[in-house]
């Protein structure tokens, strides 16, 4: 089996785990890769760990069987966006909190490999939002498996921002920005900014205004068969947009669509995993504050 690891960054307190989970993997046999990030980071960290390859180009994952993501959700989203069009499965280890995307805890690394190997997992299809422009953005990787946003700069005032659903006028949003997040999003910005939630299974998208200066502008759920495009004005010459958690600044004469990528991301999760039951624990329902 070939398998790829990749991080941004850790602490040296997961060090102990990192080296386990490599320890683990060479026991089963793995040819085991690492991205030239997350081997970088493992050198600085003074890790022992061999036995493994600096993955050459990003195509060689191509032929992965699956790509470990060490980190929190935020390094999951860049295992998504480095994987992409492989649609190689990502299995998510978490170093700090509890996530929503990366579920498997530090300390369960060697029975999670068990039960990869022995094949107890399912793979979940998460769609992507893909962006469309006149210009080339985002170093070719337009797509995110949360969101895509338009924001206004820093300081500056409220933008407009003018959409529509497939070609039909919806609304003009006078915000601070505007969210449109994919089922797996609508836990993460959209959340926070009064949006749904949405079952990762769902079929849909979700408009959420970012401080929206109407008090009767509200989320709204479309179909993920849409295409919502933009056009923009503001004091400002310049905006920002952002697919996940990559940002660029661009100006107003800039054409903006999004819609479903043709690709999905490609989920692990284990048989013990419930999306509901990390819901109810991340947002405390059901706990009672007076006891």
């Amino acid at each position: 089996m070939k398998i790829t690891i990749h991080g941004i960054s850790f602490q040296k307190e997961f060090v102990p785990y990192i080296e386990k989970l490599i320890d683990v993997l060479h026991g089963h046999g793995t040819d085991l890769y690492l991205t030239e990030a997350f081997s970088k980071y493992l050198n600085k960290s003074g890790a022992k760990a061999t036995g493994f390859t600096v993955l050459g180009d990003r195509e060689t994952l191509e032929d992965m069987d699956f790509v470990i993501s060490v980190g929190g959700d935020g390094t999951l989203l860049d295992t998504v966006s480095l994987v992409g069009e492989y649609e190689v499965p990502i299995v998510g280890i978490n170093t700090g909190r509890m996530g929503f995307l990366a579920t498997i805890a530090k300390e369960d690394v060697e029975k999670a490999v068990q039960v990869l190997f022995d094949g107890e997992f399912t793979i979940q299809d998460r769609i992507l939002i893909n962006l469309e422009a006149d210009q080339k953005l985002f170093n070719g990787v337009p797509y995110g498996l949360n969101e895509f946003t338009v924001h206004k700069r820093d300081t500056s005032s409220m933008i407009i921002v003018h959409t529509y659903i497939d070609g039909e006028y919806l609304n003009s949003y006078w915000a601070d920005g505007l969210i449109v997040a994919t089922p797996t999003g609508s836990t993460g910005y959209s959340l926070s900014c009064g949006g749904p939630l949405i079952s990762p299974s769902a079929k849909n998208f979700v408009i959420t205004p970012v401080s929206p200066h109407n008090l009767n502008v509200r989320p709204m759920i479309v179909s993920d068969e849409s295409e919502i495009s933009f056009s923009i004005e503001g004091r400002s010459k310049k905006f920002l947009i952002s697919l996940d958690s990559r940002s660029t600044a661009v100006d107003a004469s800039v054409k903006l669509k999004v819609k479903r990528e043709k690709f999905v991301a490609r989920l692990v999760k284990f048989h013990d995993y419930s999306f509901f039951d990390t819901l109810r624990k991340k947002l405390n329902w059901g706990f009672d504050m007076r006891n």
